[in-house]
């Protein structure tokens, strides 16, 4: 019955340039969340700036990498307060899979100076936004290793299965990475540390693997290393929208 009824309006509405929209639920899950995914998300979102769909689709690619039986461990880059391995950890344990290593790769000091190429999707220069905003601020994402840590292994992964990297990754890799990757989180934001991710890492993700690109859609210089590193070695992905910024591929 309220089709017909709001019909003549919309388009009366539409006629001066404006539309009916269902009021949105600010903060809601997505519907086709599972109860998984919302206590995941519940339990890691205090420690995560990336979305509840990014989340999702990280724990679906663990699952993934489980079922699928790719060899080599997690490794992520720009761990921040440590939200997403906490979800890596949390979902290795509940598929009873907690014996591969998670490795995780960040400064603990905040954000690496940006270069030339780093540049928002609305247009605003990373260097312009850390030369104006206070340490504090959300866009330096600094977090000391030890409230990573700690947020980390209170999900219950052991201890001696985790290894913490500090330092820049143009420092720390390849010397401190892994020989055999399953899944590869990038989320260093900027040109110059994702290019080095990948130069050096995507060779040692397994065939299967997952990779994951936190800020493709966001920061114009993540975008460029990927898909400059991908045309000059002739590789073919299908970098999968998980929303306006993050895509996940599987390695062939």
């Amino acid at each position: 019955m309220r089709r017909p009824i709001l019909a003549p309006l919309k388009k009366a509405l539409a006629a001066l340039g404006y539309e009916i929209k269902k009021k949105s639920h600010e903060g809601a899950l997505p519907l086709d969340f599972s109860s998984e995914d919302t206590a995941v998300w519940q339990a890691v979102s205090p420690f995560t700036m990336t979305s509840p769909e990014r989340i999702a689709s990280l724990c679906a690619a663990i699952r993934y990498v489980i079922r699928a039986k790719v060899p080599g461990d997690i490794v992520e880059c720009g761990v921040w307060k440590g939200g997403s391995m906490m979800a890596a950890a949390r979902t290795l344990i509940k598929e009873g899979d907690a014996g591969r290593r998670l490795h995780l790769f960040d400064t603990f000091e905040g954000m690496t100076p940006p270069g030339a190429a780093d540049v928002s999707i609305d247009g605003d220069s990373a260097a312009q936004l850390l030369a104006i905003s206070p340490k504090q601020d959300l866009v330096w994402a600094h977090s000391p290793l030890e409230e990573a840590r700690k947020a980390v292994l209170s999900t219950g992964y052991d201890p001696d299965k985790i290894s913490f990297v500090k330092g820049r990754v143009e420092d720390t890799i390849p010397a401190q990475a892994p020989a055999k990757i399953a899944l590869l989180r990038l989320d260093t934001d900027w040109y110059e540390s994702t290019r080095h991710e990948l130069v050096h890492l995507y060779p040692r993700l397994a065939s299967g693997g997952v990779l994951i690109i936190d800020d493709y859609g966001h920061w114009k210089g993540a975008r460029k290393a990927v898909d400059e590193y991908l045309e000059q070695n002739k590789i073919h992905l299908l970098l999968n929208r998980v929303d306006y910024t993050g895509r996940l591929a599987l390695k062939p």
